[in-house]
């Protein structure tokens, strides 16, 4: 059986005005490409209709969606961690259920995952190159800034945009990385390059086309509130030595 080459993440809760746009662009993506793929959804307890409409998408489209359901909301970060670790590709990556990255983008990272030598892509809305197509409101760019700031002076340096929720791994790094994660929350992404920066594995910034999305349900206060107690826990952990 031929391997499969490309897995494509998506964590979905409460997603039923955003998924089946989604799983369109993906899919129509995939069917042009000559390698295997496969895409997993990860549904985090959703309580609208976001389950029944991505059943009637696969259905109609035949297009073997993998679905995963959380049985209650239990965040983000863990629902990610469920996905990549089910996955089978060799490259692995996680984007946004409102594919605010255009899946394409995947074409312009992968090279530096096959050929260039590294483990893991960051797609980044803050160095030369990115393409913001709809900012943020302003307030929510100044506290991704501060927050990042926070980040390189308690965790690490190097990546500017740790926020951005378009990844990609190669699969001896998504086992090593995301069996150690422990963070549920939005925070996990940078509890994952936190982990992957201490496994030395190598990582670069690509930037990327981004749009933000009007329906984003993040909480600048709440979720920045909780963001920050999640980096701290992630140093905690370390410092426990809970990532071996």
């Amino acid at each position: 059986m031929k391997e499969c080459f490309l897995s494509i993440i998506i964590p979905a809760y409460n997603e039923e005005e955003r998924i089946l746009p989604t799983l369109e662009s993906v899919c129509a993506f995939l069917s042009k490409q000559e390698y295997l793929s496969e895409v997993i959804v990860v549904d985090d307890g959703s309580v609208d209709n976001t389950i029944k409409k991505i059943n009637e998408f696969s259905h109609a489209n035949k297009s073997g969606i993998i679905l995963l359901k959380n049985k209650k909301n239990k965040g983000k970060g863990y629902s990610v961690k469920r996905g990549m670790l089910a996955a089978n590709g060799e490259y692995v990556f996680f984007t946004d259920a409102d594919l605010s990255t255009p899946i394409e983008e995947i074409d312009k990272c992968l090279p530096y995952l096959k050929t260039k030598g590294y483990d893991v892509i960051i797609g980044s809305r803050s160095i030369f190159g990115a393409d913001i197509i709809i900012h943020q409101p302003w307030y929510r760019e100044k506290m991704g800034k501060i927050f990042n700031c926070i980040i390189r002076w308690l965790l690490m340096g190097g990546v500017i945009d740790t926020q951005c929720g378009f990844k990609g791994f190669k699969r001896d790094a998504v086992r090593k990385v995301f069996e150690k994660c422990r963070i549920a929350g939005f925070a996990f992404d940078v509890e994952a390059l936190y982990l992957s920066n201490k496994f030395h594995f190598k990582m670069k910034e690509i930037p990327i086309k981004w749009r933000n999305s009007t329906l984003s349900k993040v909480s600048p206060v709440r979720h920045s509130l909780q963001m920050l107690k999640d980096i701290i826990m992630i140093k905690i952990n370390d410092l426990k030595g809970y990532y071996g």
